[in-house]
């Protein structure tokens, strides 16, 4: 187990480009999972990734209920950057059980769980180290993680957990790189179509619910 808190302090004077190259210098690329959902700021880790390790890998997790904007931003974002994505879908008779019953509506805590933590769960065995794009000022819980996170069965990478809103407007900015189509439209964190609605940072995500996070990041 890496101990985080070390390993954390050394790269944090590392820029996060530079925590991407130095993590895939440590470490085989084989142990390496990069999951993406093709959210709002999605396209900075992305990038990151199309600059070090631009074959590698990118999982997107097909819940059947994101938006058509999503799903054509992630087309524009795979042909920009010529990323070897790959889906995971849900079991089709559990993901067809929550459509009929609405479960989201009743426990979204199940709904996320069979939609998106099973899914991953079945590939994630496999890896040691799990790169996401979690940013410290999308809301309290991750702004108290650390840029190595363990976990029980693998260790949670965040090389942009630090990049502040104006750090990452300007990243987009200066690579290029186009934002979320949905962002006109007042979202700025996008998930499943019925659990997101209008709203800054994750405001929108589960409103009038004290969810937070999917599970996949808890």
């Amino acid at each position: 187990m890496i101990a985080a808190v070390e390993k954390s302090s050394a790269y944090l004077s590392l820029n996060p480009e530079q925590r991407m190259k130095q993590l895939f210098a440590e470490f085989s690329e084989r142990d390496i999972l990069f999951t993406s959902s093709f959210g709002t700021t999605s396209a900075i880790l992305l990038h990151l990734l199309h600059r070090v390790a631009p074959q590698h890998p990118v999982y997107f997790l097909d819940t059947t209920y994101h938006f058509s904007e999503t799903h054509q931003y992630k087309e524009d974002l795979k042909k920009l950057l010529q990323l070897n994505v790959i889906t995971l879908q849900p079991e089709e008779w559990k993901n067809t059980f929550t459509r009929e019953d609405q479960t989201w509506s009743k426990d979204p805590d199940l709904c996320c769980s069979i939609n998106k933590v099973e899914p991953l769960d079945k590939i994630k065995s496999n890896y040691k180290i799990w790169i996401s794009g979690l940013m410290g000022a999308q809301n309290k819980f991750r702004k108290q993680l650390n840029i190595f996170d363990p976990r029980e069965e693998i260790t949670k990478f965040y090389p942009i957990i630090d990049l502040t809103e104006s750090q990452a407007a300007a990243y987009m900015k200066e690579f290029g790189l186009s934002e979320h189509p949905l962002i006109k439209q007042g979202f700025h964190s996008v998930g499943c179509y019925h659990c997101t609605v209008k709203g800054r940072g994750r405001e929108g995500r589960w409103v009038n619910r004290s969810k937070t996070e999917c599970g996949l990041h808890l």
